[in-house]
């Protein structure tokens, strides 16, 4: 049971990185298609509000990882079923410390960056 758990987390993990790709290709391409740079910033929010829903699911991932690590060393007969993860908060970290680990900053983080530089040329033509 906790590893379909952990399963579900990864997949909701990696589906939200592609809904991360689909927003910012359709925000961009319409602005694009507009000609009209304004519409660059409305990507910050969701990229943010995904970012952060990222580093909750791998968070809840690693909860429930200590989780069956702990199971695993039990005796059958001393298994309880509870799945319970409260036990196991103090060795995993954060979700702020989570959300900027290598893995989510390593996919969000150049998806910022992208962003920021486009706003900045934006503003560089709405100022020219």
């Amino acid at each position: 049971m906790i590893q379909n758990i952990i399963t579900r987390l990864a997949n909701n993990s990696f589906s939200l990185k592609g809904w991360t790709v689909i927003f910012i290709a359709a925000v961009l391409g319409f602005a694009i298609k507009e000609s009209d740079p304004n519409y660059i910033p409305l990507v910050l929010l969701p990229i943010f509000a995904f970012w952060g829903l990222d580093g909750y699911y791998l968070r809840r991932e690693k909860l429930f990882r200590a989780l069956y690590d702990k199971v695993r060393k039990l005796d059958e007969q001393d298994i309880n079923f509870e799945m319970d993860i409260s036990a196991t908060k103090d060795e995993v970290d954060s979700w702020q410390s989570v959300c900027i680990s290598r893995t989510i900053l390593g996919f969000y983080g150049p998806i910022f960056i992208v962003i920021l530089i486009l706003i900045v040329i934006a503003i560089i033509r709405i100022l020219k």
